[in-house]
């Protein structure tokens, strides 16, 4: 037994103006993060996100059910974990 033929748009579809998008878009006039753009920040799982702020090594807080990242707090954290590690055995 054949199959039907299968047409293919020639197109990709077109996206409505005010259609929701999946991406994030990091603001500067905000004063905090989300996890998720923390995450996408880190390259990092959601999961593994969460379990960082959670866990107190990501500077974060808890506001309602909600947490957020201050952006000045995260940026300091993130330069201090960033910086040369000095080895005393004179490996590096």
């Amino acid at each position: 037994m054949q199959r039907p033929a299968v047409s293919l748009p020639t197109q990709p579809p077109t996206v409505a103006p005010d259609a929701p998008r999946r991406i994030v878009r990091l603001s500067d006039n905000r004063a905090v993060y989300s996890v998720r753009e923390v995450a996408r920040l880190l390259s990092l799982s959601l999961g593994s996100t969460y379990a960082l702020v959670r866990e107190g090594e990501i500077p974060a807080r808890k506001l309602g059910g909600r947490w957020v990242i201050p952006k000045k707090r995260f940026h300091t954290w993130l330069d201090e974990c960033t910086e040369p590690a000095t080895d005393p055995e004179g490996w590096a």
